[in-house]
């Protein structure tokens, strides 16, 4: 009797300990997966094939079917890198084709929790990076799943030509990186479940180029309704400076293929991949194409007609965006730098970015690529959203000091470009005690985002109030992190951004397609 009574406890026990494992195994519409469990609490799924791989007849199509597998996928590792130039801890032997896959973290136990789900969507310029950089254990552990999933880049991702859009059924070409996007958040609306994620509350989130991948999913009439809510770091499309037609990409296109000394795009596809798109390889056109399919007109006359996904967005970028671009600059340089820039607008620029000295000019040519590429067209949607649409925006400025830094170099004044990533990854949480500071500001961040995942809203308990945007000069409704805390502030850098506002409505003023 007693042993019957042991042996009773013992399979009671490990019932229970079952139980209060996440999900180690499920199904997807292609097969049976097994992840790994990390720290007790979550599970996580390293490389899940989510579209055929986009290699042969394939390369420069939209993404097809991933097919299904025998037995069970172990998905233990992250898949290789896309193609790309070489780098210090990047190799070729490291990449592959073959780069159509996306990663799943769960704290969910069973599969019907219907958890909030949290896309990301690396940068990388459309040309470099990896989905596993980052599979986001630390938001997962707040309870949400996080996905990662990956995008082709460079001219596998975005080449456009005359011969690819004759065989498209729908007459376009390029932007097969932004379907790849796509796509993949199509599977995960067919297949999140399984995980213990609810497909109807799915949030993309993305820094640099997956920022601005978000506006685009945004604006795409291609993604609607797969996704609810959006949070973009760092990046947006709404800079008139780098929109290309569809016709202007055809002819980079073109002179890309002169410049391989290939015929035909048959050619091309023969080619190997680090020919196309490694170190040393000019391919000018590696950007997404106003296509009008994937994208029927610029961001900003969409926004100004009302014809986006009008969904919740949080908007942010960081106060020394720049540190990325320079660690040192002479004036001479400087001066340089402006060349492209129109002679009426010059002036304006050096009274408001001076350069008296070459220390000077070094924090002037930051705060203007901060401004030019980040502050302007994050005002932009920040706007043109509060004007035409419903839905709440959030605004923030990422201000806290700090010597870690992903990329910068020099002497840095705050936050430089994909700084904002350490403090959404949890980077502080082991070393608290040396940074006090970072540590504070990324709890603060962390558990925001996953609010506003989970309630459209990132206010929540213990938190300091965070209004909506209000593009009211005298208002206070922009989210500051700084030295350790939060505090509420109008929208910063308005000076040298009037001037940049200025410059883009003079190029939109120079268009000779109408919007």
């Amino acid at each position: 009797m007693k042993q019957k009574l042991f042996m009773l406890v013992c399979g009671l026990l490990s019932t229970m300990a079952l139980l209060a494992q996440p999900l180690l195994k499920t199904h997807v519409e292609t097969g049976d997966l097994e992840g790994i469990l990390e720290g007790g609490d979550l599970a996580v799924y390293k490389a899940i094939p989510f579209a055929a791989p986009p290699v042969g007849e394939l390369r420069w199509k939209a993404p097809q079917p991933a097919k299904p597998w025998q037995g069970v996928l172990k998905a233990e590792e992250v898949a290789k890198w896309p193609p790309q130039p070489e780098r210090g801890d990047v190799s070729y032997d490291m990449m592959s084709e073959d780069c159509l896959y996306l990663s799943v973290v769960t704290p969910a136990k069973t599969v019907d929790e219907a958890l909030p789900v949290m896309v990301y969507i690396h940068g990388g310029g459309f040309q470099t990076e990896h989905y596993g950089g980052e599979l986001w254990q630390s938001l997962a552990r707040r309870g949400v799943v996080t996905v990662s999933i990956e995008y082709r880049a460079g001219a596998l991702g975005f080449l456009a030509h005359p011969e690819l859009s004759k065989e498209s059924p729908d007459g376009h070409s390029g932007n097969y990186g932004i379907l790849d996007q796509i796509f993949a958040l199509q599977w995960i609306q067919r297949n999140i479940k399984n995980f213990g994620g609810d497909p109807s509350k799915v949030t993309i989130f993305g820094e640099s180029a997956g920022s601005m991948s978000c506006s685009i999913l945004c604006a795409s009439p291609l993604a609607k309704g797969l996704f609810r809510a959006c949070i973009a770091q760092s990046g947006t499309f709404f800079s008139p400076a780098g929109a290309v037609t569809q016709q202007q990409a055809e002819m980079m296109g073109t002179m890309f293929q002169n410049q391989l000394g290939k015929k035909s795009i048959a050619e091309m596809r023969e080619m190997d991949a680090q020919s196309l798109t490694g170190t040393g390889v000019n391919f000018q056109g590696c950007m997404p194409v106003f296509d009008g399919y994937v994208l029927t007109a610029e961001l900003y006359d969409l926004y100004k007609r009302g014809e986006y996904a009008d969904v919740p967005v949080i908007i942010m970028y960081n106060s020394d965006e720049g540190a990325v671009s320079f660690d040192s600059l002479s004036v001479k340089d400087y001066k340089e730098q402006l060349n492209g820039i129109p002679a009426q607008y010059v002036d304006s620029i050096i009274a408001f970015y001076p350069a008296e000295n070459d220390e000077q000019a070094l924090f002037s040519i930051r705060d203007l690529i901060r401004d030019f590429n980040f502050g302007a067209s994050s005002d932009a949607w920040a706007k043109l959203q509060t004007e035409t649409g419903q839905s709440p925006v959030y605004y923030a400025y990422l201000a806290q000091k700090s010597d870690r830094t992903v990329y910068a170099k020099g002497n840095r004044r705050g936050p430089a470009h994909a700084d904002d990533i350490l403090y959404l990854r949890g980077a502080f949480d082991k070393e608290k005690e040396k940074y006090p500071q970072e540590y504070a500001v990324s709890q603060i961040i962390q558990q925001y985002w996953v609010n506003f995942a989970t309630n459209l809203n990132p206010n929540g308990k213990g938190l300091p109030q965070w209004p909506v945007f209000n593009p009211d000069p005298s208002q206070k409704t922009v989210m500051t992190f700084k030295e350790g805390t939060t505090s509420l502030i109008p929208l910063p850098n308005q000076k040298g951004i009037g001037i940049i506002e200025k410059f883009f409505d003079w190029v939109r003023s120079q268009r000779t397609i109408n919007p």
